[in-house]
């Protein structure tokens, strides 16, 4: 079952493929939070999860599988879905949307089980074209007047990893970036010559459109 979606085109497949073809397993229970249309949703319960699927309403949502109508800037979401229970939190383009993105991730923390994962993914603002853009505009790629107007909390790499994280319980198992040497979002020539640009630049934040964070309980 082919489901659309609202985010970029190919993030979906990239996190299937590189992360959660890992994870999602027969048996393991597994929530889909902010799932929108259900195509994470779908593809959990396709790879043989227990899955309910999260979100503020259900309006657009397709899959045959469990839904939830929760809103994610409660302060104890995960009080109602159940707390230690999940093997698998996925959160697709979602902690942008939330009012607060540290309280966002310690329900995440709190929904899993042990040895339990969280998989998240946001705008990466950090971004070259998105410096580029800051440079120029002092507005962040993504989060300006004409992007989504419901993305309200930009998150950076530095302070997700030393602050964010820690404060809610979490540590990074893994990092990667969609698309992983590109940039999807800029006009092609645009995206050329900023690929171009970042050969001498190292850093794990300068490229790619999307983070893709993998989280596990901190000991």
């Amino acid at each position: 079952m082919s489901l659309h979606t609202t985010t970029n085109a190919g993030l979906h497949q990239f996190v299937m493929d590189r992360v959660l073809a890992r994870y999602a397993r027969p048996g393991i229970r597994a929530a889909d939070l902010g799932t929108g249309p259900g195509a994470i949703a779908q593809k959990l319960k396709d790879s043989g999860c227990d899955t309910i699927a999260v979100d503020r309403t259900r309006n657009g949502f397709e899959p045959a599988v469990p839904h939830v109508e929760l809103e994610f800037d409660q302060p104890d979401f995960a009080a109602k879905l159940g707390p230690g229970s999940f093997g698998l939190v996925t959160a697709i383009e979602v902690i942008e949307h939330v009012e607060s993105p540290i309280g966002f991730l310690r329900n995440i923390r709190r929904l899993l089980a042990p040895g339990g994962v969280g998989v998240l993914t946001t705008p990466n603002v950090d971004c070259l074209p998105g410096r580029f853009k800051f440079l120029l505009t002092g507005t962040l790629r993504t989060m300006d007047e004409f992007s989504e107007p419901t993305h309200v909390s930009p998150i950076f790499w530095d302070l997700f990893r030393r602050q964010f994280l820690s404060r809610a319980g979490l540590q990074l198992r893994e990092h990667l970036v969609f698309p992983p040497r590109g940039f999807q979002l800029s006009r092609k020539p645009v995206a050329w010559l900023f690929r171009i640009a970042l050969a001498p630049f190292p850093g794990p934040v300068l490229s790619g459109d999307n983070h893709v964070f993998v989280l596990e309980a901190a000991p």
